[in-house]
């Protein structure tokens, strides 16, 4: 039976730059002399790594994906280590750890401000490295969120409840870090469009000849894809060509 394996050390979660060398362990006991084989998964394919057939595996950082051991002995019993995520952070090169670095979290994405209306979702996102990966806590207005422990902070209806500075705690077994503090504002939409058509009046007195280049970025590659820029350059170029302006729009 596999209780004849029994797993005395589990590999660790990791999250790390890309390039960094570390070594995932696995160890064992039982009652014949045991076998090893690592297996890696990157996108839902997994694979038997060849020759890794000891404790440890050597690991040179360069993709995400998930790692675990497969222990035999000689009667043909197996047992499988948990799964490990092997998370790599392609750029932080400001956020580099130093040679000295011994794994303890490092921010390499902070949360922003949000605003946003009541009802809609609210979505905080930060990230961290560390060796164990990091554990995750966010906080509003200094007291703890019972639920909110994932890298993404997620609401899904906004409430005026919900306003407030956030900041997130990532900690693992070498201490912790605190991201920056964001302001967090949901309220009902500023300012209607009628106000706002008659603000931009004043601000653009009756244009002529003029160009708007509107550019509206979405894709960033260390925050979450953005909704807003879409509509606004909609919404701002019908605003600006009813000031006579010529528009060109372009997005990311």
């Amino acid at each position: 039976s596999s209780a004849a394996i029994a797993i005395t050390e589990q590999p660790v979660s990791v999250s790390v730059p890309v390039g960094y060398s570390f070594t995932l362990r696995c160890r064992a006991e039982g009652r014949t002399p045991l076998q090893y084989q690592w297996f890696c998964q990157h996108q839902s394919v997994c694979c038997q790594i060849p020759g890794a057939t000891k404790q440890d595996l050597p690991v040179t950082a360069q993709q995400t994906q998930l790692y675990t051991c497969r222990i035999n002995d000689l009667y043909r019993n197996a047992v499988f280590s948990d799964w490990v995520k092997v998370e790599v952070h392609q750029c932080v090169a400001r956020g580099l750890p130093p040679r000295l670095w011994r794994g303890e979290p490092v921010i390499v994405l902070n949360p922003t401000e949000q605003r946003v209306e009541v009802g809609k979702p609210l979505q905080l996102q930060c990230a961290a490295m560390g060796v164990p990966a990091p554990s995750f806590q966010w906080y509003r207005n200094g007291n703890l969120l019972e639920q909110q422990k994932k890298k993404k902070l997620w609401i899904t209806h906004a409430k005026v409840s919900d306003s407030g500075t956030y900041l997130c705690c990532a900690s693992n077994s070498h201490g912790e870090h605190w991201t920056n503090a964001v302001d967090v504002h949901i309220g009902s939409e500023t300012l209607p469009s009628s106000e706002h058509l008659q603000l931009c009046w004043s601000v653009f007195p009756l244009a002529t000849g003029k160009i708007a280049l509107l550019v509206g970025n979405n894709h960033y590659q260390h925050h979450p894809n953005l909704m807003a820029p879409v509509t606004d350059v909609f919404e701002l170029s019908l605003l600006l060509e009813q000031l006579d302006f010529q528009v060109v729009s372009l997005l990311d």
